[in-house]
């Protein structure tokens, strides 16, 4: 008990009352990053464009009470360089994105400038005011030209994509290497920063658009089941809190360590992760009581637009430099996001609580498992 008490300390000493700005705070992964953030004793601000879904986790975890935040177009320079300039950050997470593969297809020229430009917006706006800051710009796996083939994607791979989504993502990573290199590898420069690379996470709290889990989530609510438009397709798993135990190590160690300014990482999950998306239903769905599989669900060939068979990523060079590695299995992953909406749909709990006790939970098995990472 001593220990995990003194483990505890640790891992709230490099957030602790430092103040952090968080670009879309009010996403999926920004909520949960924000709630974390609060749980280490941090001063959290947050831009965002708008709150993106009904319902939303940012709304049902109370955070706009919790927390300074302002609502701002990531492309807003003039908007972006006031709240930086005011709010002082010691850290920013940028991860202000349009997220959905589908809608990229809709509405392609918005996902490019939101992307692309709101990053190089928030770089340049970094560049000029030019504070002690460490900054993670959060990206995508999609960034990679996927081929599809069977081993994980290294930070030196190609960059690209066969859908705007992708291409926008791997554009974002070229304009942040190309910002890094003409400014901020300056000795003159106070800006420390580096990108992570993370996808196909889940957790509770995620209500987006064409995202398999929350159609599952809603129908089986509603006492309905899901449509599988690619049942075989293959996916490394990864719960929310996974990548985002990696961006506030890297956030943590720029601080003090030269050899990660400028660099990119991986934050994957184990390799046993990687299951079908059929896999991952029927598992859940014996979180939600069904008594067979093939009542919570049905096949569809209804497939409009491209999906990726395979896509996975070698997290080496984390390991390496960051001492960073996943930490849930996957089972206590299927267990964690299972519980955290049949909480919301079926039991009304305070989600709140719920989130920073789930939080609580990873943080404790990464203790037991010794992962050096915790004590950030």
């Amino acid at each position: 008990m001593e220990n995990l008490e003194i483990n505890k300390i640790m891992l709230n000493k490099n957030y602790q009352g430092k103040k952090v700005l968080v670009t879309g705070h009010t996403g999926f992964k920004g909520s949960w990053l924000t709630a974390w953030l609060l749980k280490l004793d941090a001063k959290v601000c947050g831009l965002s464009d708008q709150i993106p879904t009904n319902p939303s986790m940012f709304v049902e975890l109370g955070l706009d009470q919790k927390i300074e935040h302002y609502f701002c177009d990531i492309r807003d320079f003039k908007g972006v360089s006031k709240i930086l300039t005011e709010f002082a950050p010691d850290y920013v997470f940028h991860l202000a994105a349009q997220p959905i593969v589908s809608v990229s297809y809709e509405d392609p020229l918005s996902t490019i400038s939101t992307n692309v430009m709101g990053t190089a917006v928030l770089l340049e706006a970094l560049r000029l005011w030019n504070q002690p800051c460490n900054v993670v710009v959060i990206t995508s796996d999609k960034c990679y030209e996927n081929v599809e083939w069977v081993f994980g994607y290294k930070e030196t791979d190609h960059l690209g994509g066969k859908d705007i989504y992708s291409g926008s993502k791997g554009a974002a990573e070229v304009i942040f290497h190309a910002y890094y290199n003409s400014f901020f590898k300056n000795p003159k420069n106070k800006i420390r920063l580096a990108t992570g690379r993370a996808g196909n996470v889940i957790g509770g709290g995620d209500w987006a658009k064409d995202r398999i889990v929350v159609d599952c989530m809603k129908n089986w609510a509603d006492g309905k089941i899901v449509e599988l438009r690619s049942p075989e397709a293959t996916r490394p798993w990864q719960h929310v809190l996974e990548p985002l135990s990696g961006y506030l190590t890297l956030g943590s160690q720029l601080n003090s360590d030269n050899r990660l300014l400028g660099e990119s990482f991986n934050f994957g999950p184990r390799s046993e992760q990687n299951r079908t998306v059929l896999e991952l239903l029927t598992d859940l769905s014996q979180q939600w009581n069904f008594n067979k599989a093939e009542d919570a669900y049905s096949v569809t060939d209804n497939i409009p637009f491209h999906e990726a068979g395979l896509l996975k990523l070698n997290c080496d060079k984390a390991l390496f430099n960051l001492r960073w590695e996943a930490n849930l299995s996957y089972k206590e992953c299927v267990k964690m996001v299972g519980e955290w909406y049949y909480s919301f749909y079926k039991m009304e709990k305070d989600m709140y609580k719920l989130t920073l006790d789930q939080i609580t939970q990873y943080e404790d098995l990464a203790m037991k498992r010794n992962l050096i990472w915790n004590q950030i």
